[in-house]
């Protein structure tokens, strides 16, 4: 049975650091709704019992900047792959943070950046829900991918700050601001 809180309690925050991955999704009106995987070890903070932020890296598109600055509403999901069986979903508001944004270096401290981020997306939680999980199945992790991080530490600061910068759209013509640093991801 679905169980609601208005923030995250000290439970649920040992449950998601103990996830290797999570769920993102997001629309907005007249868009289609995406829904991206995410990964990466320290790539998710609990800034308090109401707010949370992840590292976004460039990759192939920036679709949840441009819901988030059309609509706000994003959904994160956490998924038990092991034997204690659970869904951990945290509905909120969300926004992106830039690296030439006033507040981005105070948010980047809680992180240890990646190469290739892009921003910073920060989550004013409405509401958590828990759900049993009998359906997701078991498994393993065996360790992340590291392909692109690799991808973006061979990458040339120039073409990278220029190909980040041409991205003004989303595939569904929504605006969004590209970022002009190069994140080498060394802090």
């Amino acid at each position: 049975m679905a169980e609601f809180t208005n923030t995250l309690t000290d439970k649920h925050v040992a449950f998601i650091e103990r996830q290797p991955v999570f769920f993102i999704a997001t629309a907005a009106a007249d868009a289609r709704i995406n829904l991206s995987p995410k990964g990466y070890a320290e790539s998710f903070r609990i800034l308090s019992d109401s707010k949370v932020a992840y590292l976004d890296l460039g990759g192939s598109g920036n679709e949840t900047h441009a819901h988030l600055a059309a609509d706000g509403r994003i959904t994160i999901m956490f998924c038990a792959f092991d034997r204690s069986a659970l869904i951990l979903r945290i509905y909120g508001r969300g926004r992106p943070v830039l690296p030439q944004d006033a507040e981005w270096d105070a948010l980047a401290a809680h992180f240890t950046l990646i190469p290739g981020t892009r921003q910073i997306f920060v989550i004013d939680i409405d509401s958590v829900q828990t759900s049993c999980g009998w359906g997701v199945p078991m498994m393993e992790l065996q360790h992340e991918r590291d392909t692109l991080q690799k991808y973006h530490r061979q990458a040339d600061r120039d073409l990278w700050v220029e190909k980040f910068q041409g991205r003004t759209k989303s595939i569904d013509g929504l605006p969004t601001r590209p970022t002009d640093r190069f994140i080498a991801g060394d802090g």
